[in-house]
């Protein structure tokens, strides 16, 4: 422990850059996203760009009851806070526009539902979720003049930086598109997030570890990780069930320890806000952890990270932690 204590310093004596202290930090009181549903679809279900939708994709994983498209921002809002509330009292909450694209519409019906979230006496900002092949510079201007009195967090989902990946999975856009969405982004008062899947068809361990090196390169605030989970209801169910060796899906165990080293690659700053996905049980289809939870699989990795002497960028490259990018 004293190598890591004397190469770099984390909150609560981490070995990685937690976003729960980050929230603490930012807020000074317990802040609860509120997932809504604007009912937007994405360029790559409408035909667009292709059908289908992203071959793993199904929003029932996710989509908590109260969240329905045909509610009002200010109802789904309502009934999350009452839902929310029973546990914890006072707190305040970040509008999570969480379904599909949810930049995926006329630029004035964006901004309209965006506001109408803002204007939520208990709403202290907004987390919006988007593709990034489905932003504009107006969008950002207008999500910039709005974080001058909110915090806006704004999430591409990058899923892979290998374009035979993002084809594979019908993303229908290229990994350059992403880094270009994050060059508009960058410099505008956002938090700017990126999505990750671990362990999609075709990638290998070297092909993962090298996406923490890439990631380091964008101008990313933080990141969410979470492993491949093959779930009912969509394309890659039926890949699945015809050709399951095509998957290499990884046990609990080969996880925790390949997300110990892609950490260990990973830019000291970027705050990680999570390593792992839980898809209802009604809906999982593989892997299997035997009920793992959460926090379950978080203790794991940071016991892993210590038995390595592992933390945040201890591996990566030095030319990449002082990236052009940032």
């Amino acid at each position: 422990m004293n190598n890591f204590a004397n190469q770099m310093q984390f909150h609560n004596n981490k070995r990685y850059n937690d976003y729960s202290s980050f929230i603490k930090k930012k807020f000074f009181e317990r802040v609860q996203k509120i997932s809504l549903d604007t009912g937007f679809a994405c360029p790559n279900r409408d035909g667009t760009k292709g059908v289908g939708g992203c071959s793993y994709c199904n929003n029932n994983t996710f989509n908590p009851n109260y969240c329905k498209p045909e509610k009002s921002i200010t109802q789904q809002l309502d009934e999350g806070i009452e839902f929310f509330s029973k546990k914890y009292k006072t707190q305040r909450y970040l509008a999570y526009f969480q379904a599909y694209t949810n930049t995926y519409a006329d630029i004035n019906l964006v901004k309209q539902l965006y506001n109408e979230a803002v204007n939520h006496p208990k709403v202290v900002g907004l987390v919006i979720g988007t593709r990034p092949d489905c932003i504009n510079a107006d969008l950002i201007d207008f999500l910039s003049d709005l974080s001058k009195e909110y915090y806006i967090s704004l999430e591409f989902g990058v899923e892979s930086t290998l374009d035979r990946t993002l084809k594979q999975v019908n993303r229908c856009h290229s990994y350059q598109e992403t880094v270009d969405a994050y060059k508009l982004a960058k410099n505008k008062g956002l938090h700017l997030g990126a999505h990750m899947i671990i362990g999609l068809p075709g990638e290998t361990k070297d092909d993962i570890l090298s996406h923490a090196i890439e990631l380091s390169k964008l101008p990313i605030s933080s990141l969410k990780l979470h492993q491949l989970q093959i779930v009912k209801h969509t394309m890659m169910a039926y890949q699945f069930k015809k050709n399951p060796e095509q998957f290499s899906l990884y046990s609990a165990e080969e996880y925790i320890d390949l997300i110990t080293d892609f950490v260990a690659l990973l830019r000291p700053d970027i705050i990680i806000e999570r390593f792992i996905s839980e898809s209802p049980k009604h809906l999982l289809i593989a892997p299997n952890w035997n009920g793992l939870k959460n926090f379950e699989i978080v203790a794991k990795i940071e016991k892993k990270l210590t038995e390595k002497n592992l933390w945040q960028g201890k591996n990566l490259p030095l030319l990449e932690k002082t990236s052009l990018f940032l």
